[in-house]
């Protein structure tokens, strides 16, 4: 993930793919039985798996979304000791600010993070409540 950490939009592909199980949370939860067909299928099982793979799927994004924003944050000042060694450096200036903006959107991506993570638990608990407890 590191790698892709320099390319923003390889980074933000990444992501998409990496949020597909908090995309498809609804047709997951689709899958579990309605009151009437209860006994033919562990919804309590179905459901543990789910969230299992939640977690997990939340703990990996959420860590490559932090190991992005140091290592941005690293080159940032780097960027910054470069452009205050040559002030009249165009094209130092030019790379600091987009590095900046770079920083800003990776930091943003946490906030975003929290509110998919928000809506999917939110989705997952209207669903398993009867038959799974998770705390969070």
């Amino acid at each position: 993930m590191a790698a892709l950490c320099l390319d923003f939009l390889g980074f933000q592909e990444a992501l998409k793919k990496m949020r597909d199980v908090d995309d498809k949370i609804i047709y997951a939860l689709n899958a579990l039985p309605t009151e009437s067909f209860k006994g033919q299928v562990n919804s309590e099982s179905t459901c543990r798996d789910l969230y299992s793979k939640l977690q997990q799927s939340h703990l990996s994004r959420q860590d490559s979304i932090r190991s992005c924003i140091t290592i941005s944050a690293n080159n940032l000042k780097e960027l910054r000791e470069k452009r205050e060694a040559h002030p009249d450096d165009v094209d130092a200036d030019s790379q600091f600010k987009a590095a900046q903006r770079k920083l800003r959107v990776l930091q943003a991506e946490l906030n975003v993070e929290d509110i998919i993570k928000e809506r999917t638990y939110k989705t997952f608990n209207e669903r398993c409540r009867s038959y799974f407890h998770a705390s969070q």
